[in-house]
C-alpha cells in the first residue's frame, strides 16, 4: 500500500498562489484564470485544471457570460491553507507510519515515532490557522509576492 507523503508539488503551490490572487479580489469581483496565469506564472492549461479540483473542492466558483471568470467559493477567511493544500495534494502525512502504523511493525518502540506525531500535529495546526484572509492581507494590491523557484513554498 503506497501512502502519499508530505511533499507540496508545484501543483499545490500554484493552487495557493491563485487562491491568494482570488482572495485579493473585492467582493463580488471575479478573476480571468489567464490574468492570474500571467500574474503568478503559472502555466495557464496547468492552472485550468487546478482550478477545476478546487471547484470540485468547493473552495472556487465559476461563473459564465459577460462578468465570468472565478472566485472564491465561500468567504476568505474560511478558507485555510490547510485546506487549499489538501484539496490538491489530499491528506498531509508526514510519514506512512502516521498514516497507517501497520505500515511499520517498529512503531510501538520507534523513538522517532511520536516525534513524526508532533511534527504533522503542529504542521497542520499551523496550515489550519492560515487564512486566505490573513494570506491575502500580506500581498498587497494583488501582487504577487516573490516565491522562490525552489518548486516548495515549505523550503
Amino acid at each position: 500500500m503506497l501512502i502519499p507523503m508530505l511533499q507540496l508539488t508545484m501543483t499545490g503551490e500554484y493552487a495557493v498562489r491563485a487562491m491568494i490572487h482570488l482572495a485579493t479580489l473585492p467582493p463580488d469581483a471575479t478573476a480571468q484564470i489567464a490574468d492570474i496565469a500571467r500574474d503568478w506564472e503559472v502555466p495557464e492549461t496547468f492552472l485550468r485544471k487546478i482550478i477545476s479540483q478546487l471547484s470540485h473542492g468547493g473552495l472556487v466558483a465559476s461563473y459564465r457570460g459577460n462578468r465570468g471568470g472565478v472566485a472564491l467559493g465561500r468567504a476568505a477567511n474560511t478558507i485555510t491553507l490547510l485546506h487549499v493544500i489538501e484539496c490538491i495534494e489530499g491528506t498531509l502525512t508526514l510519514n506512512a507510519c502516521i498514516a497507517d502504523p501497520g505500515v511499520c511493525h517498529r512503531v510501538p518502540t520507534c523513538a522517532v515515532h511520536s516525534v513524526w506525531c508532533e511534527a504533522q500535529q503542529k504542521l497542520r495546526e499551523i496550515l489550519a490557522a492560515r487564512t486566505l484572509a490573513d494570506l491575502a492581507g500580506s500581498s498587497p494590491h494583488g501582487c504577487p509576492p516573490a516565491v522562490p523557484r525552489s518548486g516548495s513554498i515549505l523550503s
